[in-house]
């Protein structure tokens, strides 16, 4: 049931930065310095002042103070997710994920670097996660292209100081459930790429999984109070989901062709329909249809929320803090790039989640917006209190409550 705030906030937008190409994340320092990636071009910081430093540029893009020719983009794959380090004002450490050609085949990696003391200039490149999968452009797939499902999000847990990075399927059926490839997971690592302690994987599976069976987890937040982890998660033709995280918990995505009415699928890769409706009645395929299968894993983390059975490209979240947001304060804002997948109505907007005590269900309110509705890819709250909002379009918003 859908219902609105008691009491929501009035929002005013400012642009803060237009004409971008495809930025994709944000991350900033307390002084409001904004770093941001571009997908197909590299990383940026925007300065209090308004100044923009080039940091970082991927293969043939132009005017950076650092070349990596090794990071490319390919579909939905290129630059990624961007984080600061907690403890950027001793160590200048600052994170990202890009795709990368440095190995063959092409993998996803997450790099560390260091920024000089004037904020202009990157060094000192160390790559902690280096075998992250990448959809190759070469595949028998019928949907889908290259660098598709891609994940990319990092976050730093705001509690244990450790380093989230959500990673995508890449439309292979076996890697979501598999122990070892580290598609389809969130990972908890060290600022080394090292496992966090505490991430209690089942046995046999990589040390450094936090959570495994996840298809597309574009945006990962933390809840105020709990700081427990939230993914908000790409769904295939149904369900965009909303999942509090547990260490060890199986997300419950498996596309692989099996027992529970799954029969033969392309490539062996059951994610749209009508690959996944098998021989069930209506009660059945209301139960399986979900992303989270309840059904062949019943001990899987339930979602709080499924977008009404939809999936229009969930892409980002984030927990609102603060008393100006008044009602939405420790409420989570989600973004939706409106892709309208097989159909599904579009939705270009923005969400507010009322997430029960216990993670297992939500109500939903939609932010009536202050600018023009675009494809949203990230949410970040900024360190003064306000939300920023990017969007394929090539905007970055400063949406603030008054």
């Amino acid at each position: 049931m859908v219902q609105g705030p008691v009491q929501a906030p009035n929002l005013t937008s400012t642009t803060v930065l237009s004409k971008l190409s495809n930025p994709w994340d944000m991350a900033f320092l307390p002084d409001g310095t904004m770093f941001f990636t571009e997908k197909c071009k590299g990383l940026s910081a925007r300065l209090p002042s308004g100044a923009v430093n080039r940091l970082l540029g991927m293969k043939d893009a132009q005017g950076y103070a650092t070349a990596a020719n090794d990071l490319f983009c390919e579909g939905q794959a290129g630059m990624a997710g961007v984080a600061v380090d907690p403890n950027f004002a001793s160590n200048r450490f600052i994170y990202v994920y890009s795709t990368s050609s440095m190995s063959s085949p092409a993998t996803n990696r997450v790099m560390r670097f260091t920024v000089s003391a004037d904020g202009k200039q990157l060094a000192d490149r160390k790559d902690i996660v280096t075998e992250i999968p990448y959809k190759l452009a070469a595949s028998d797939l019928p949907f889908g292209g290259p660098g598709a499902h891609n994940g990319g999000r990092l976050r730093f847990g705001p509690s244990d100081g450790f380093l989230y990075v959500t990673t995508g399927d890449t439309h292979n059926g076996e890697v979501p459930q598999s122990p070892t490839r580290i598609g389809g997971k969130v990972l908890r690592i060290d600022r080394e790429g090292k496992a966090a302690a505490g991430n209690n994987p089942p046995q046999g599976f990589d040390s450094r999984i936090y959570t495994y069976g996840h298809r597309n987890p574009q945006g990962i937040t933390f809840r105020p109070g709990t700081n427990q982890p939230f993914t908000a998660e790409n769904g295939p033709w149904h369900s965009d989901e909303v999942t509090a995280l547990v260490p060890g918990g199986n997300g419950g995505w498996d596309p692989r062709p099996n027992t529970n009415g799954r029969g033969d699928c392309p490539a062996s890769y059951c994610g749209y329909s009508p690959n996944q409706m098998g021989a069930m009645d209506n009660k059945e395929r209301s139960a399986f249809m979900s992303m989270t299968d309840l059904r062949t894993y019943p001990g899987a983390m339930k979602p709080a929320w499924n977008n009404d059975g939809l999936s229009q490209g969930m892409s980002s979240g984030t927990f609102l803090s603060g008393k100006q947001w008044k009602d939405w304060d420790g409420k989570m804002v989600v973004s939706f790039m409106g892709i309208g997948i097989h159909g599904t109505p579009v939705g270009n907007r923005l969400d507010i989640l009322d997430i029960s005590t216990d993670g297992l269900s939500a109500r939903r309110s939609t932010v009536s917006l202050p600018m023009p509705a675009g494809r949203f890819r990230s949410v970040v709250q900024g360190p003064d209190g306000n939300l920023y909002v990017a969007t394929d379009e090539g905007e970055i918003y400063r949406m603030a409550p008054t």
